[in-house]
């Protein structure tokens, strides 16, 4: 976000052009030039990030809403009743014979598809079958689709922790670019609030520009936050090592229940999260014991489709997920929740684990069981996905537009501003007073450092700024 006129008192175009200081700057306007600086240069790498953020998120929106995760969203005629789950999962299988069913998607009313996961030739295929007549409508490769890539790019940008690493840094100056665009717009020299949060439309050039920025920019200055908070919740530094590791659920809570030496994550797969943030890092139980009580009955084959019959007793309706045991020690998971989708109210929340021998219920685990942070990711990131009802893609769609016209907007009056035929970026001046200077810099490392990665680049960038670009006036000259 840019700004109105500073404390000098110039018009909304007049300052900017020539981007030099008074010549008596009082300490409103050096503050003021201060936190410009640090606007525009957080902006120079954000930019880019956030606009894949923004058009990622509209793809995934789009398909979390109107298609599905997994392509287009298929219909079936219904006729009488729906054959077993393990006959559908024959069917998928008759389509990967070498594979190995991993979860079962039941159909979620009675018009659609059932989804059945085979990992097969070192790919996870999602097979949608005819819940009447088993026939197999598609089969997709999950890590292919088009969600799955715009997901992958959105939290890696395709190369892994360091993708993870880059966005978590720009995710982190973000906050700062907010902040600094906050005290910017701050009314000032008799210009009331409604200047802000009313453009003048009848501004023409580059004040059009910046009024729309400004407006923008302070409407949606909250809620920027909250996505950034909560995608950083995912990141691998801030949140991985420090949010998430404090406020994952213990496994201790589970008496007499024996663990195996996976995690819940071992559950998700790809740059897909389809794991409660709060149970991601929590261990699995292990089957093979005499804990649990009754779940399947006594006497009853442990089967998909008595895991299913379970399920359904335990009041699992419409959307919910069977994962199938990985190994001797692993468990049939019954899960839906607002992070898969699955249901619109993330206070719903629920995970069960079924000893695959004995079939006894091991653990159940609800939104009431979360931290106080897990469940405000709960809730965090079922707004963040647009998981919430209709409201909440439309929401997301106007906000991720918004941040998409901030971004161009931004550019667009630096290039406006810029003397023609410059070959410098033509930054805000450094206040000359840098004592003063100093003091902007120590208020933004407060707020900077509260997310390590961050914290750690800006005191980069300054011993840089200090140790060579200060030394180098040639290269000085053309980053100012």
């Amino acid at each position: 976000m840019n700004s109105h006129p500073a404390s000098s008192g110039a018009s909304a175009d007049a300052a900017p052009a020539a981007f030099e200081p008074d010549a008596t700057p009082s300490f409103s306007r050096k503050f003021y030039l201060a936190a410009w600086r640090w606007h525009f240069y957080a902006g120079l790498f954000v930019v880019p990030f956030l606009m894949m953020l923004a058009v990622t998120g509209l793809i995934m929106v789009y398909f979390n809403s109107v298609e599905t995760r997994f392509g287009e969203r298929l219909y079936v005629v219904p006729q009488g009743e729906m054959t077993s789950a393990v006959s559908q999962a024959r069917a998928a299988l008759a389509v990967h014979p070498e594979g190995t069913v991993s979860q079962y998607m039941p159909p979620p009313a009675p018009d659609r598809t059932a989804l059945v996961r085979v990992k097969a030739d070192g790919l996870n295929w999602i097979v949608a079958v005819d819940p009447y007549t088993n026939d197999v409508l598609s089969s997709v490769d999950k890590d292919s689709t088009w969600y799955y890539f715009a997901s992958d790019i959105h939290g890696t940008l395709l190369i892994g922790d360091l993708g993870d690493r880059l966005i978590e840094i720009a995710a982190g100056l973000a906050i700062v670019l907010v902040v600094t665009g906050l005290y910017l717009w701050w009314p000032r020299d008799g210009i009331g609030l409604v200047r802000v949060l009313v453009p003048r439309l009848s501004s023409r050039g580059r004040a059009l520009w910046k009024e729309l920025h400004v407006t923008i920019g302070f409407y949606i200055s909250l809620v920027l936050v909250f996505f950034l908070i909560s995608g950083l919740a995912w990141a691998g530094i801030w949140g991985g090592q420090f949010v998430q590791a404090w406020s994952t659920f213990p496994a201790e809570k589970w008496d007499n229940v024996p663990l195996s030496g996976a995690t819940h994550a071992s559950m998700n797969h790809g740059a897909l999260k389809e794991v409660p943030w709060g149970l991601e890092q929590t261990r699995m139980p292990a089957s093979g014991s005499q804990a649990g009580v009754t779940g399947v009955p006594e006497g009853t084959p442990v089967t998909l489709d008595s895991i299913e019959m379970l399920a359904r007793a335990l009041g699992f309706d419409a959307q919910f997920r069977i994962n199938l045991p990985e190994g001797a020690e692993g468990v049939y998971t019954i899960s839906a929740d607002s992070m898969d989708g699955d249901t619109e109210t993330p206070t719903g929340d629920r995970t069960v684990h079924v000893d695959q021998y004995s079939g006894k219920v091991l653990v159940e685990v609800g939104f009431a069981d979360y931290a106080l942070a897990a469940k405000a990711m709960a809730v965090g990131i079922a707004l963040h996905q647009g998981d919430m009802g209709l409201w909440n893609t439309a929401f997301n769609v106007l906000f991720c537009l918004a941040v998409i016209f901030l971004c161009v907007s931004g550019v667009v009056m630096w290039w406006k501003r810029r003397p023609r035929g410059a070959s410098r970026l033509v930054a805000p001046p450094l206040p000359a007073d840098l004592p003063l200077w100093k003091g902007a810099v120590f208020l933004m490392l407060l707020l900077s450092l509260a997310f390590p990665l961050v914290g750690l680049t800006l005191l980069t960038v300054l011993a840089f700024d200090a140790l060579i670009l200060s030394k180098v006036p040639a290269l000085r000259r053309a980053l100012q």
